[in-house]
Formats: C-alpha cells, structure tokens, sequence
C-alpha cells in the first residue's frame, strides 16, 4: 500500500506543565475570502472553550486561487491553488497552524507538514440553488426544462450531471460565494441555477438559498472529497500545536476524511478530476449480525442483512441522537465520470474503519474497486483531453 501522508499515528509526547497551564500566543493563517475567515473563526470559538487563556491571531492573505477569479480552475497546473503561499509562512514559523477548507488541501502535504486536526464536519452535500425569478417553477435539477444553464466551477458536478441529467447545459461560475450568487440572481444572466457546497452556505447564514440538498438519492450527485470538513495543517513534530489541538479534533470526521483522501490519493486525482464520494456511518440500532462488517463488502449485501434503506429519511444516522447511537462501519459510495458523462465507475460497498490506519487501508482498498471497474481508464482519457477541456473547473 502507499504511504498515506495523512495517517497520524498516536503521538508519544510529553508537555512539561509550562505548555500546558502558561497562556501563549498561536498565529493561525488562513485565506482572506470571508467564508475563510468564517471557518477561522468557528476554529478559534472552539479553542477558546478548552484553552481560553490562549491567544489566537488570524493572519489571512490571498492565494493564487483567489487572485485569479476568471480563469476555469482544471486549467491551473498547481495542485496547491489556495495552500501553497500560506504553507510557506507556517515551514518558515511565521504561523503556527492554518486552516483550511478540507477539500481544497492537497492529499499529498509537503514532508515536513501534516494534516494535524480535523474537527466536527458540517453537512457535505452539494447545494441546488435557483435562481429566485425561477422558484416558484422549479425545485430540482430534474424539473429546468432542456437547455438551462447550470453554472458551477466543478468538473466533477459537471461530469455527473451530465450523466443523470443529458439535457442541461453548463457554465463557469467563478468568485467567492457572494459573486456566485449575485452572478445567479441577475435577471440578464445566463444562469437557470448554480451548485454550490452546502457548508459554505450554512456556514455564511445563507441556507435559506439552499433549494435541494443533492446526494446519491437525490439526484444522483457525490460531494467533493472532504467537502464540509475544516482540515487545519501543522509543522510535523510541533508538540505544542499538538496539544492544543488535541482537544478539538472530531474522531468520525478524521476518519472519514482520511478515507476519502486516500481514496483520491491511490486514484492521484486533485481538485479537478472528476471523482466523486459519500461516506456514512451505519447506526447501532440497524445492526442486526454481531461481526457483520468485517472486510470490504458490497453494500448490498449490507442492506441484506440489515434492512437498511439508504433512501428512508428515519434510517439515516443524522436522524440519531449523538456519537454513541453509530457503530464503527462505515459505507462509502465512489464514482469516476468521464468529462461528457458517457463512462462511470461506481461503488458502493462498506468495512469496519476504528481507527485512522483503518480509514487509510478502506480508502486504498475503494479505489482498488474503482479500478477494477475501469476509474484508470476513465482517468487516463481525462489527463489526455485536458488541454481541450472547454470552461469546466471544481471549488
């Protein structure tokens, strides 16, 4: 198996009691949009619950995503758009940590930085918003009528919709989310509706403009890898950054990010290849057969067993009341599109994943799968056809 550069070990470390009771300063960096510095922000709220007499800075700056707002993302040859500036400052030791939006970190960090913390994932999903001249006629992306322009800066997006719904057509839309949506809400613009990450949204107070959330069973669409995750990277071995961010990381979240990353990474696919991904985990109360999960098995068979229907609303584990109503089997549904939607690798299958190490092997093991299905290939015909790729992109 590859090294996953993600896969934090247990750290066997000691803090002398001046690191841990002495108030200190830590320099957080970050990006200047305002959903960065949102996210920065509900970082250091929960800091500050467990450490108060810290102190945090922000320091955010722009990055080359962000000074670059026309350009279609998949045509940037650095994988590093929103990292790369920001990651110097924290190996020089002008900042301490940064934060960043999960699914905008490379899965490959530079060799003395990791991914040190991921705290409590808000909602995944891929946002379906309408332009409001139009809500009052349509719901969902089933409902525009053929030729409507969707706009959206993701290949991946594009690449499923163009598999579930032929008869759309699609845009570039570029900017933070405030752009998008005043881009959207022009009467004269060519825009019939823009997908956009729910979190971003929720996370902004903006989730009344949230028409449908879209998933597997609705719709049809898979999120980013890591969408809805805060993923804040370290300098390896700095034991003082360690400890104050042991006490907010999520242990699900962690999990499931490692999983999806390595899903991406065994599959070398960055922020603009269409790859598409879904992880849950199965409630304690629908587990029927002690053991059951032991292993990659199809998902089907897990509903075998169960009884489990994804698609019934009371099933999900978001219906539950905290951590301990789920268990420790994950299910994961991945899929490679080709860029006109003609060719898919999909799976949909499940392992037990209790720890990070657990995680990192399920990820490799699901992109075995989607080789085996023909992701490779569906890949390689991507990376050929770059260059002639129309304006499509992923954010």
């Amino acid at each position: 198996m590859a090294t996953a550069s993600d896969v934090q070990h247990e750290p066997e470390m000691q803090v002398d009691s001046e690191t841990t009771t002495s108030a200190q300063t830590f320099r957080l960096g970050t990006r200047q949009s305002m959903l960065a510095r949102v996210q920065t922000d509900e970082v250091v709220k929960e800091l500050k619950k467990v450490w108060p007499d810290h102190k945090y800075e922000i320091h955010a700056m722009t990055t080359t995503g962000d000074n670059n707002q026309k350009t279609a993302l998949h045509k940037f040859n650095e994988k590093a758009l929103w990292t790369q500036e920001l990651e110097v400052l924290l190996q020089s030791g002008e900042l301490d940590l940064i934060v960043h939006s999960l699914k905008d970190m490379p899965t490959q960090l530079p060799m003395d930085l990791e991914l040190g913390c991921v705290t409590k994932r808000k909602d995944p999903r891929d946002a379906f918003v309408i332009k409001p001249t139009l809500a009052d006629r349509y719901r969902s992306l089933s409902d525009l009528p053929e030729g409507s322009v969707v706009g959206t800066s993701s290949l991946r997006r594009i690449a499923q919709l163009k598999k579930h719904y032929p008869h759309l057509k699609f845009a570039d839309v570029r900017g933070n989310i405030g752009t998008r949506l005043s881009k959207l809400d022009n009467r004269d613009s060519e825009y019939s509706a823009i997908i956009l990450a729910a979190a971003g949204l929720l996370r902004l107070g903006m989730g009344n403009r949230i028409t449908t959330y879209l998933s597997k069973d609705n719709g049809g669409m898979l999120h980013a890898v890591g969408q809805g995750a805060l993923g804040i990277e370290t300098r390896k071995d700095d034991n003082r950054v360690q400890e104050l961010l042991s006490r907010i990381g999520c242990n699900r979240s962690t999990r499931q990010a490692l999983a999806e990353r390595s899903l991406m990474r065994t599959l070398e696919g960055g922020c603009s290849v269409p790859i598409g991904v879904e992880t849950e985990w199965i409630p304690r109360r629908n587990v029927l057969i002690e053991g059951s999960g032991v292993g990659v098995k199809p998902a089907e068979d897990y509903h075998n067993l169960t009884g489990i229907a994804t698609s019934s609303p009371e099933n999900s584990a978001s219906h539950l009341e905290g951590e301990e109503a789920l268990t420790d089997e994950m299910v994961m549904r991945a899929v490679v599109v080709s860029l006109d939607g003609q060719e898919a690798a999909e799976v949909d299958t499940r392992k037990i994943v209790s720890t990070v190490e657990d995680a990192d092997q399920f990820g490799w093991e699901v992109a075995k799968l989607l080789v085996d299905k023909g992701a490779d290939k569906i890949l390689e015909g991507i990376t050929l056809n770059r260059g002639i790729i129309h304006e499509q992109g992923d954010a």
